[in-house]
């Protein structure tokens, strides 16, 4: 716990190691964020009188290598990025939780009764499982004030519910337990308050935000899943991560979603299994001839898909072990192709006049050939897709998607080392 006139002095205008880490170098990001981190220390002030606060960041995460792989107990790789949560908080001696949350309705939480009766995820739900979790392992729980101030754009694809979850992980860890919780715990803790709320999401989110930098999940083992942390510096390689928002609704897409592992499913079952991980590529392909009419050809381009892509990210942790980045934009490419030809998350069938990652993808194509890599971001057939842009075309890429899909609708990002964390300045 520091006074906030102190920390705002050693924030200094963002010039500092620990805004660097979370930021990168860029002077005008730095003071933007300085001016962000005191304006919600004020509003701290403001709001609960106490001038002894503690600095939290949580970053979102981008999806790099594995498009739906993980429903079939796939490997993925992500990445957290600077787009971050960040909390002003300060234990409050009570035994209740008191959130402001920037652009939301303030709420609180006794923690006294951490029971979710109703079975849908909000923040108070969130907050009741998570603290509920920490107490399962054997860590200390206590009434916090907070204010969060959210840059994780909902809908992008950058999981800011997620984020959200491993920070109230992380307040509870460095307020209450000296920041003991694991972060590989508090990842799994998220999953399991959205589990609580009946939203059975996977854990590659969770950990990529709570862990950072780039990390690798291997699901075959759904119970015990293996994270590994990789030890490369994106900051190095003279490129940026670019998220574009396309645009296009998610809403009435449900069947689209469903149908990809369900398809994905029915051909696993016609070979014996209950998902694709236990199968080769050799499996499926010389399954094809038995199975084709009773699963359909899509179902079976889409396995193909999974195959290819669960094993392409093995070779790409390799390429980001053994420094040989442009392989891997190589296999970046590779992959959107796959979801491209094979899984088809592109567009929506028989939609014609709205085909916004598909042009997304064009026009990415069309300016960074040979020179970077491009693919669908998450779940496809509306919504995001994720570019790697060399610095010297930057500019003109971003200018060139956001003259078609609108200023402000390209996110440039790159992948922060430090995951949930207490900012220590």
């Amino acid at each position: 716990m520091t006074q906030i006139s102190s920390l705002i002095e050693k924030i200094n205008g963002g010039d500092n190691a620990a805004f660097k880490s979370l930021y990168g170098n860029d002077a005008v990001v730095l003071k933007e964020q300085a001016d962000r981190y005191i304006k919600y220390m004020n509003e701290f002030k403001s709001i609960y009188g106490t001038d002894d606060v503690t600095l939290l960041s949580s970053p979102g995460r981008t999806e790099v290598g594995g498009n739906h792989t993980d429903h079939q107990l796939g490997r993925v790789l992500a990445g957290a990025v600077n787009l971050d949560n960040i909390a002003v908080a300060a234990p409050n001696g009570t035994n209740t939780v008191r959130i402001t949350s920037v652009g939301f309705d303030p709420f609180e939480v006794d923690l006294s009764d951490l029971e979710v009766t109703e079975f849908k995820v909000t923040p108070g739900n969130l907050v009741k499982s998570i603290a509920n979790g920490i107490k399962e392992l054997g860590l200390e729980i206590g009434g916090f004030d907070a204010v969060i101030h959210g840059c994780v754009p909902e809908g992008s694809g950058l999981s800011s519910s997620a984020s959200f979850e491993v920070l109230i992980g992380a307040i509870f860890s460095n307020l209450f337990n000296d920041g003991k919780l694991d972060p590989v715990d508090n990842a799994k803790i998220g999953q399991k308050a959205e589990h609580a709320c009946k939203k059975f999401c996977g854990l590659m989110d969770q950990t990529a935000c709570a862990v950072g930098g780039f990390i690798t999940i291997d699901f075959e083992d759904p119970a015990n899943p293996i994270v590994k942390a990789l030890d490369f510096d994106f900051a190095t390689t003279g490129y940026s991560l670019v998220i574009t928002n396309t645009g296009g609704s998610h809403g009435g897409l449900d069947e689209e979603y469903n149908a990809l592992p369900g398809e994905m499913k029915s051909v696993a079952k016609e070979l014996g299994q209950e998902v694709l991980r236990p199968l080769s590529m050799e499996d499926v392909v010389k399954g094809i001839p038995e199975v084709r009419e009773k699963v359909g050809d899509r179902a079976l381009l889409r396995s193909i898909h999974f195959q290819a892509d669960n094993a392409r990210v093995v070779e790409q942790v390799d390429c980001l072990e053994n420094g040989k980045f442009d392989k891997f934009l190589e296999l970046v490419v590779e992959s959107g192709f796959s979801s491209y030809m094979y899984n088809q998350n592109i567009f929506v069938g028989g939609q014609t006049k709205e085909q916004n990652v598909a042009l997304g993808l064009a026009l990415s194509d069309l300016v960074l050939k040979g020179k970077g890599a491009w693919r669908v971001h998450g779940g496809g057939f509306a919504g995001t897709i994720q570019a790697f842009v060399p610095n010297d075309l930057l500019d003109t890429y971003i200018s060139t998607l956001e003259s078609v899909f609108g200023e402000g609708n390209c996110h440039k990002l790159f992948i922060r080392s430090k995951g949930s964390v207490k900012v220590e300045l």
